[in-house]
């Protein structure tokens, strides 16, 4: 279980992460600037295992790696959208951050609902109703579970 961060339509890379902190050395670093222009609250209450929900076309834009990168660093479980912008979606997970498409879910949640996964099956559970997502392939989940593309192939 985790909470839900809710966002709407097009969320932009720029906006999950700005352009200026890719400057900084580390992505540590930059995650205390992960949503800063569309919600200065987050990194303050962020946990490890929460997810985002959102609307249509997430991560859309550049195709900046650090994205992904920081919303892992920040201990995002999943982000869960009605669909995602096709870098945005293959950079996460080359980077094991688990992105799937749930397009009945964000009419149904609210910022700060507890949220239950279950990548295999493909659903997620909140307020005691299911709604279907799609399965995650066990071959990506493999993927996934060892933390990214790169690290899958150091077996």
């Amino acid at each position: 279980m985790g909470k839900v961060f809710k966002y709407g339509k097009d969320v932009d890379t720029d906006q999950i992460i700005a352009s200026q902190y890719l400057l900084y050395p580390t992505i540590d670093e930059m995650k205390e600037h992960t949503f800063e222009s569309l919600d200065s609250e987050f990194v303050a209450n962020v946990k490890p295992g929460d997810f985002i929900v959102a609307d249509e076309n997430f991560g859309c834009g550049s195709s900046r790696e650090q994205a992904p990168a920081v919303l892992k660093a920040c201990g995002i479980k999943a982000v869960l959208a009605k669909s995602f912008a096709r870098i945005f979606y293959r950079n996460s997970i080359n980077l094991g951050v688990p992105v799937i498409v749930c397009s009945e879910v964000y009419d149904h949640v609210e910022r700060g609902d507890e949220l239950e996964l279950n990548m295999e099956e493909g659903y997620v559970e909140v307020k005691g109703v299911k709604y279907a997502c799609t399965k995650v392939p066990a071959y990506m989940k493999d993927i996934l579970d060892q933390g990214g593309l790169l690290k899958s192939l150091d077996k």
